[in-house]
């Protein structure tokens, strides 16, 4: 399972023109399920989603977690971050996992997050969605459950 993350001030996404899910201060979550992704993979991200140390203290430091402050989260699907751009010009995506099975990890991963932040919105899994958001930072981490 990859997910990039993005610290936001606010963040939005729509589907055919009407907004499926929108937040503001907190983090903007692309997630990408392979198929031989575990719930030891969803785990290992949600944990560090909810708990990573990347929002500034009064000191300016980067020491508190979403759930210190209180921030909210956007999880949107994103099947192309399991792109395989090894060979040719075209990339490959037989690593991504099936629809059905993606798309369940993606559900399990909004609720079980919804269990640890107050507010979680999300896109709409396999539509065309068109996202918005300001970067704040910017602070981008990728994260990858086979290497936490």
């Amino acid at each position: 399972m990859k997910a990039v993350l993005q610290v936001v001030t606010h963040a939005t996404v729509r589907v055919d023109g009407g907004i499926t899910g929108q937040i503001g201060p907190g983090l903007l979550v692309f997630l990408g399920v392979a198929e031989e992704d575990e719930q030891a993979d969803l785990d290992k991200i949600v944990k560090k989603v909810t708990e990573l140390r990347i929002f500034k203290d009064d000191a300016g430091k980067t020491n508190l977690s979403l759930q210190d402050v209180n921030g909210e989260l956007l999880v949107v699907s994103q099947f192309t971050l399991l792109a395989d751009c090894k060979k040719g010009r075209r990339p490959s995506f037989v690593k991504a996992g099936n629809p059905q099975k993606a798309e369940e990890m993606y559900e399990e991963f909004i609720r079980v997050c919804k269990e640890k932040v107050p507010k979680v919105e999300h896109g709409v899994f396999g539509a065309d969605m068109k996202v918005e958001l300001l970067n704040d930072g910017p602070f981008t981490i990728v994260l990858d459950s086979k290497e936490l």
